[in-house]
């Protein structure tokens, strides 16, 4: 007996939802594993009807079966049609990955284990070593949610993203993990948006851009860094510039324990937090919501984005996976052995 489902509304959704799971993927997924991933973004869909929606799939093309055990490939075609994809689906993307991510993470500060949210960017095997070059001062300022990172080649897996044929996948820590940790204390946080920090004088001044979360279906950092709207170099090699931050607030009540929770992540390696305000007060020119405290959040792809100033090929993978504390090593460790 076939699945049913709903109407066509609901099966052109969940194959949308299919075709950017695979497309994140970078390589064959089999039907388990999508089936899960669905969940993960809070579509309950059974493995048997996964495999009924790729079948129908298969036969329009936009996915193409490599092997029984080795799963499905989006097609050219299956791209296209995802590029495609209905505004009503696209809109509102990024605030329910980040509170997915959110919940996916584990990472305890005290006994420095668990999963945390990175970001990952693809780089050519040519290019990788001149671009750590590039992105050895950003991580020496500070500029970065942490130090800690993760490389891997082409076929190898960070978290559960496949690096592509050719490339260098290298992942940072996702500012995402302040609201994980925060969430796993009973402290509600709530992403406002990402923006483009101006800083004077090394100093967070005010936001120049912003794109709220809850009306984009990119990163807004993806959107700014392909716009290159940053300056994250002149920031560094100045004081003047602007970099990539995210806005958060919240409840009042809640600011003492949230400021011993930063302080324990900092002893872990992961400094997230660039600056917070006082109670219903602006910070860096942006009202706040009364009772509540403003924060900013460092943005993860400052890195990357100062690499593509530097106009050498990148592909972001904002918000892109979760990732074991204890996969993640030194940036200056990593660069010593290149």
């Amino acid at each position: 007996m076939l699945p049913i489902f709903s109407n066509q509304e609901d099966i052109e959704r969940k194959t949308l939802l299919i075709l950017r799971i695979l497309h994140e993927a970078g390589g064959p997924l089999g039907s388990r594993l999508i089936a899960r991933k669905m969940q993960d973004r809070g579509v309950m869909s059974s493995e048997r009807a996964v495999r009924y929606h790729l079948k129908l799939m298969d036969g329009r093309g936009v996915t193409h079966l490599v092997g029984k055990k080795d799963g499905r490939l989006i097609t050219a075609l299956g791209i296209d049609e995802l590029g495609k994809a209905r505004v009503q689906d696209k809109v509102g993307l990024a605030i329910s990955r980040i509170e997915i991510l959110s919940f996916q993470t584990t990472f305890n500060p005290a006994t420095r284990s668990g999963l945390l949210p990175i970001n990952i960017s693809f780089f050519s095997k040519t290019s990788f070593p001149y671009a750590m070059k590039i992105m050895q001062p950003v991580f020496a300022s500070g500029f970065v949610v942490s130090h800690l990172v993760a490389t891997a080649s082409e076929g190898q897996y960070l978290g559960d993203v496949l690096v592509p044929e050719g490339k260098i996948g290298f992942a940072t820590v996702c500012s995402i993990v302040v609201n994980g940790v925060l969430l796993k204390s009973g402290i509600p946080m709530d992403s406002k948006f990402g923006g483009i920090l101006q800083m004077k004088n090394r100093h967070p001044l005010r936001f120049a851009e912003l794109i709220y979360y809850s009306g984009s279906s990119l990163d807004p950092s993806e959107v700014f860094i392909r716009g290159k709207m940053t300056s994250v170099c002149n920031a560094i090699k100045q004081g003047d510039g602007m970099i990539l931050a995210n806005f958060r607030e919240i409840p009042a009540p809640c600011y003492p324990l949230t400021r011993d929770l930063v302080a324990k992540l900092e002893n872990t390696g992961i400094s997230g937090v660039l600056a917070a305000g006082k109670i219903s007060e602006p910070i860096c020119q942006v009202p706040v919501e009364i009772n509540k405290v403003g924060i900013i959040l460092i943005g993860g792809l400052n890195p990357a984005a100062c690499v593509q100033e530097a106009a050498l090929e990148v592909e972001h993978l904002a918000m892109s996976t979760v990732m074991d504390y204890e996969a993640l090593e030194p940036f200056d460790e990593v660069i010593k052995r290149l």
